[in-house]
């Protein structure tokens, strides 16, 4: 078959008119959009769960820097802080 010019090989699936008409009358197509629509549906929440997830890991992360540096000017100006922190007791 050629198209704009060009040689193309072109696949035709052929089926059997009595398996379509019996597909169409048991209503499986419907229920094969509904089912796809469904799937789609459920990995949208799922990426954006993910993606929420992975911005607030994001955000704790320089939460956690931040209030390490500001620690850090503190835990410098009294004695004894970083043997407290060494042992644990920070957490």
């Amino acid at each position: 078959m050629k198209l704009r010019g060009r040689a193309r090989q072109i696949t035709f699936h052929v089926f059997e008119p009595q398996m379509v008409e019996d597909l169409l009358d048991r209503g499986a197509v419907e229920e094969g959009r509904e089912e796809d629509a469904a799937a789609a549906m459920e990995n949208r929440r799922n990426a954006a769960y993910k993606a929420k997830l992975t911005r607030s890991l994001k955000e704790d992360s320089k939460a956690t820097a931040a209030s390490q540096d500001v620690t850090d000017e503190a835990s410098a100006k009294l004695r004894g802080w970083k043997e407290f922190g060494r042992d644990g007791l920070l957490r």
